[in-house]
């Protein structure tokens, strides 16, 4: 993960095409983060 940007930092390429694979790989990351941090939450009983 150190090759990666963090989150806040600028869009590196220039490039729309570019820009818009950068975003969509930064969005994809946050959403694998949020699905790992979310709880199950398992009834019992």
């Amino acid at each position: 993960m150190r090759c990666h940007k963090t989150f806040g930092e600028r869009i590196g390429a220039r490039h729309p095409d570019r820009q818009t694979a950068e975003i969509q790989i930064r969005v994809a990351l946050i959403n694998r983060f949020n699905a790992l941090g979310t709880a199950e939450i398992v009834r019992m009983a």
